[in-house]
């Protein structure tokens, strides 16, 4: 195989891997925001026991 197409070749593979790092990265932060907003609506409802339980039925 061609040196310069190897090469090339990895650098695209790591290229790849770094912008999904950086993308999973923002996603996360996002969700982390939400979820800091979520709690801070739910703390500032008029019903203070809406969102303490979860009723589920299997």
């Amino acid at each position: 195989m061609d040196i310069a197409a190897l090469s090339v070749s990895m650098n695209q593979a790591g290229l790849k891997q770094a912008v999904g790092l950086q993308v999973l990265s923002i996603a996360k932060n996002q969700a982390e925001i939400q979820g800091q907003n979520l709690a801070q609506m739910l703390s500032q409802s008029l019903d203070p026991n809406l969102g303490k339980t979860l009723d589920i039925k299997v």
